[in-house]
């Protein structure tokens, strides 16, 4: 190097250090990110079941305000416009209260009472039919306390639900027969099937089927099972959809539904147009035609119609999204619990609603026949707000026994949500010990104690065992000899099966 080459080299401004390029992040990144970090916290389940309540529950508020103030109001009577919707607000009041109940109440205390509720809501079921139970829409279904009504079926889903995850959890070790697999919980099923059918309510019977099918489905029946219960139950729909000539006029106009626009097929094409009036956006609350009259029941069976005309595809499209998230939520605790008897009635409860809200949803935009199923939590109704709130409490109740959370309640206390609901926490599932002698019986309060095991089967004394394990057994030269043969023996028909002889 000469001198020049030194001068300029001395001369020339030295560079600052290279920074590391930091990564651009797009905002999709950043928000799942963001999103997987809160759904790893330990009470996330609890806090977005407690969120999809509040939310659909504040819909079905202010969407019955907009449906009833037209069919409330009622001159002969003095019926106000708001009576409807103050009567709503009452519901939704009561709900609140049950809700907490099942928030707070413990789930081994709901599993011990499931036989007790069943055998309440099958005499309930019965009773119904006597003269004691009042007609509304053609079925027999209903308990009238002055101004309250009050229906059984909607009870006995969730009874079912609990008493069959009870009698199915005990089974487990022999669930694989069919004989423990379908007895009780079938038989039972089919008594309330055919005391509903009474009434008639198909759509309850539909819905109470649903509960059947998530029991069996999350116990872990195998899946031929259900291939011959849906053959079976849809012979059974279109026998009782043929003897029954109001249900044979309901499937024609479904199969048919420009046949009878003025009759049999007047409010699903009713309901359809109301959807097609929303457009995107919709008319706005209260602007909706189908308050006044257009539409029979609008705030009850067929909301959905009038969610589609006031707030438009969007406002469709915001329901149907929390209908999903209740689904993924309600299958996110069954998945996170250890306890099977949690599992099973998170999941079944979770399929009941989700199942319900399609069937409404179904038949509003004409994919399925009118059932009379109405819109969780949206539809105006009493006994089935007050069931779904009830329900909905239970989840929560499931999501705050999930071991991230019992771990966290207990060790950091209960939350501002526990101090203001005044929550006692949850205790971890322990896992029922199984005595000598029971292994294949089954477990629970009906087990009987196996009885004490031969002097000559119980274990030997302490000393005796550490007497055997100082002096190990010798064996002779002959057994070590047949065993050489038997390992050698074993490689061979190892060896003949690698290469393809059986």
């Amino acid at each position: 190097m000469t001198v020049v080459d030194e001068k300029q080299t001395q001369d020339r401004p030295e560079r600052p250090p290279r920074s590391r390029r930091e990564r651009k992040v797009s905002p999709f990144v950043a928000f799942r990110t963001a999103l997987t970090a809160w759904l790893s916290r330990p009470l996330a389940s609890f806090h977005l079941v407690l969120a999809l309540t509040g939310v659909l529950t504040v819909i079905g508020i202010v969407m019955v305000l907009s449906a009833s103030s037209v069919a409330s109001y009622d001159p002969t009577t003095g019926s106000g416009v708001y009576s409807l919707f103050y009567r709503q607000l009452l519901f939704v009041a009561i709900g609140s209260v049950v809700f907490w109940v099942g928030l707070r109440i413990k789930l081994e205390r709901i599993r011990r009472m499931s036989a007790t509720m069943v055998v309440i809501c099958l005499g309930l079921l019965m009773l119904v039919l006597t003269p004691l139970g009042s007609t509304v829409n053609g079925s027999q279904g209903w308990f009238k306390l002055g101004v309250f009504t009050f229906q059984p079926v909607e009870a006995a889903k969730v009874a079912l639900a609990f008493w069959g995850a009870h009698i199915l959890v005990i089974k487990y070790n022999v669930i694989h027969q069919w004989r423990h697999l379908l007895v009780p919980v079938v038989p039972v099923a089919l008594v309330m099937f055919a005391l509903v059918m009474l009434q008639p309510d198909l759509g309850g019977t539909i819905t109470l089927a649903v509960v059947l099918l998530a029991l069996l489905w999350f116990a872990g029946a195998p899946k031929r099972l259900f291939g011959v219960i849906l053959a079976g139950g849809l012979a059974g729909v279109l026998v009782l959809a043929i003897i029954a000539p109001y249900r044979l006029t309901r499937v024609l106009s479904f199969l048919s539904p420009d046949a009878d626009l003025s009759s049999a097929g007047y409010q699903a094409n009713q309901a359809k147009l109301a959807l097609a009036d929303g457009g995107l956006f919709g008319k706005g609350l209260g602007q909706g035609a189908s308050n006044w009259g257009y539409l029979p029941n609008v705030q009850n069976d067929f909301i959905f119609a009038l969610v589609g005309e006031e707030l438009g595809f969007v406002g469709c499209v915001v329901v149907l999204a929390l209908f999903a998230g209740v689904a993924v939520v309600g299958l996110r605790i069954a998945t996170r619990n250890i306890d099977p008897w949690i599992r099973i009635v998170a999941g079944t409860l979770t399929m009941f609603l989700v199942a319900q809200a399609a069937i409404n949803i179904g038949y509003v935009v004409g994919l399925l026949p009118v059932t009379g199923v109405t819109l969780p939590l949206i539809s105006y109704g009493g006994t089935s707000l007050l069931i779904t709130m009830l329900i909905m409490g239970v989840l929560a109740n499931a999501a705050r026994h999930e071991p991230e959370a019992v771990a966290a309640l207990r060790s950091q206390g209960p939350g501002k949500f526990g101090r203001l609901l005044r929550l006692p926490a949850p205790d971890p599932y322990r896992p029922p010990t199984t005595r000598k002698g029971q292994a294949g019986r089954g477990t629970g309060a009906g087990a009987k104690a196996a009885r004490p095991a031969p002097r000559a089967a119980r274990p030997a004394p302490a000393q005796e065992r550490r007497r055997s394990v100082r002096q190990p057994v010798r064996r002779s030269s002959a057994a070590r000899t047949s065993s050489a043969r038997t390992t050698a023996n074993r490689g061979a028909r190892g060896t003949a099966n690698r290469r393809g002889h059986w």
